[in-house]
């Protein structure tokens, strides 16, 4: 560690020792005190924190499981988010009988700050591997919806079906030759019970509690940090490659 793990900085001294032997410092900057930490616990506790972030729990609950500063966890997340990907890692299979793919489109509500400022989650999902190919957050409206489909990356968009719930703002969108709106025949039901699974896994998207969002920026990051895990967990592959690329 050559940092303050609560300001980060680097203009700290030594100040004697604990009263286990370790060498205590005090940081000038923040006057606060800390015990160096060894490389390798430092990448378990890493490890330990992105696990943790992909579960129901806040972010001062992290820091309580693992003994973290709410500075150093923010400082870690920020850096977390900045490595990720532009676009949602997808690696859907050819369909050599009809060259269609076939995507669930679904929106959510949420909230950043209070419940007036409303953001609705836009997603699309491939039916078959259950990966997330889209996701947007904004408006529920037509502005929504475009969002939506210029999300989805143009070679997938251009050969696929989209089955949606009878929101007008998809048919402005969506071409009429690609689009089936019938929510009651249940085509959007693998879609609705990820969205289930999305509420229930991140913790800035459950209704009532104390760990919503407080801006926009790492609403929308906290959000597609978990899309990325999850779309990575359902092909092994494309797992293994994204983090030898990491």
């Amino acid at each position: 560690m050559k940092e303050c793990p609560h300001c980060h900085s680097t203009n700290f001294v030594k100040n004697g020792k604990t009263y286990y032997g370790k060498q205590n410092r005090k940081c000038k900057n923040c006057k606060r005190q800390f015990v160096e930490r060894s490389g390798k616990k430092t990448l378990a506790l890493e490890d330990t924190v992105r696990k943790l972030l992909l579960e129901r729990i806040s972010l001062r609950g992290i820091c309580r499981a693992v003994g973290v500063s709410r500075g150093w966890l923010m400082y870690f997340l920020m850096k977390l988010y900045e490595a990720l990907p532009a676009e949602l890692p997808i690696s859907l299979p050819e369909n050599s009988e009809v060259n269609l793919w076939y995507l669930e489109a679904d929106e959510m509500w949420s909230f950043v700050q209070k419940k007036a400022n409303k953001q609705w989650i836009w997603l699309a999902q491939e039916r078959s591997t259950r990966q997330v190919v889209g996701f947007w957050t904004g408006p529920r409206g037509e502005e929504g919806a475009m969002g939506l489909w210029y999300s989805i990356p143009k070679p997938v968009r251009q050969k696929a079906l989209f089955f949606t719930d009878d929101w007008d703002a998809y048919g402005k969108i969506i071409p009429k030759k690609q689009l089936f709106q019938n929510k009651k025949k249940g085509q959007t039901n693998h879609l609705e019970r990820f969205n289930n699974t999305l509420r229930q896994r991140c913790s800035r998207l459950v209704r009532k509690a104390l760990s919503f969002s407080k801006n926009i920026e790492n609403h929308v990051d906290g959000i597609f940090y978990f899309l990325v895990n999850y779309n990575l967990s359902k092909n092994a592959s494309l797992y293994l490659w994204h983090y030898q690329k990491v």
